[in-house]
Formats: structure tokens, sequence, C-alpha cells
């Protein structure tokens, strides 16, 4: 499977929660995969939602968004999310930009979770580096939280 999400919007996300901490190009490429992965599973709960009252096209209330932040503020591009938004749903769906605004906003919520959650696990290890295999911790661990 490839990766949608550019590598380098997802390591400006991890950095800014790394508190001084090195990354690892492993780290944001994993990190990359679990945000599609989430993304495209937001996007199937969405579609059913949509359907649910009739629409084909995905609004940000079927993300559970009320109020759509600034595309400006995002540090996830908002073209790649689109993409991972139709990854697993029917091709007659449409996304409202505005619910790309949302889901961008989810899934950067969801990275800047993980990515501190990453940097204590590195931290707790005594190493200065974030790497994948903190990233995969996180979600060993998420289950106990």
């Amino acid at each position: 499977m490839s990766v949608e999400l550019p590598f380098a919007p997802v390591d400006a996300v991890i950095r800014r929660n790394a508190d001084g901490l090195r990354v690892s190009a492993d780290a944001a490429e994993e990190l990359a995969r679990r945000i599609q992965d989430h993304g495209a599973s937001l996007a199937v709960t969405a579609a059913t939602e949509a359907t649910t009252d009739g629409r084909k096209t995905l609004m940000p209330a079927d993300f559970g968004i009320e109020q759509v932040p600034e595309k400006d503020g995002l540090e996830l591009p908002v073209a790649p999310v689109d993409r991972i938004a139709r990854l697993d749903i029917d091709d007659d769906y449409r996304v409202a930009m505005d619910a790309r605004v949302a889901l961008a906003s989810l899934l950067e919520t969801y990275a800047d979770d993980t990515a501190a959650a990453a940097a204590t696990l590195a931290r707790h290890a005594d190493r200065r580096t974030i790497k994948a295999a903190d990233v995969e911790t996180y979600f060993e661990l998420e289950q106990y939280y």
C-alpha cells in the first residue's frame, strides 16, 4: 500500500511535539501510514452517516465536526487528505471542501497525540531520537488507556 500523505508535514507535526528530540525518517513514515489508515476508517464511517441522511456528499458533520478550522492553520495538506478519504469509500461519494479540511484537522490532532506519546516513549527509553518503534509501541499500549 502506498502512502498518500507526504512525510514532510508529518515530520513537522512530530517535531513540534518532540521538545528537542530528533525524529527518524522511519518514524515519520510509520506515523503517515497510521494517519492514512485512520483517515480512511473515518471516511467510511462518514460515508455511512451521509448515506443514512440520503446524501452522497460527505460533510463536516459526518466527521463529527461542527466548526471547521481555517485550512491555513493546518500542517497536513488537504489534497492528500482528500485522496485518503476516498481510499475505502465508493467512487459515487463526493467529499465537500470543508469536510476535507475537517478531516485534515482530525488527522492532525490524531498525529499530535501520537507524536507526543512517541516522544514520551523515546525519552523513557533514554534516547534522543523518536523512532518508528516508538510510534508502534504507542499503538500497542493505546488499548490500555
